[in-house]
């Protein structure tokens, strides 16, 4: 759904809830300006992003990522 930002301050109640089972796009001036989503989905999407990140850590550490203080003690012995 595409709404203006007009549309949307006037009728933010319905908005919240369309935004429960659609994301409701906001325009102004023509151009998508914001996405409003459910809490649900933001939490679905913050736990998408925490498990990019673990994924990308732990593929650091196998290929030989050094932890904080193996770095600081090969700094300190070079």
């Amino acid at each position: 759904m595409q709404i203006t930002a007009a549309e949307f301050k006037n009728r933010l109640g319905r908005y919240m809830d369309e935004a429960e089972t659609d994301p409701v796009i906001v325009k102004k001036s023509g151009r998508a300006k914001s996405v409003l989503i459910s809490s649900a989905m933001y939490e679905t999407f913050l736990a998408y992003e925490d498990a990019y990140w673990a994924s990308k850590a732990k593929r650091a550490e196998e290929d030989g990522y050094l932890v904080s203080k193996a770095s600081e003690d090969l700094l300190e012995s070079i």
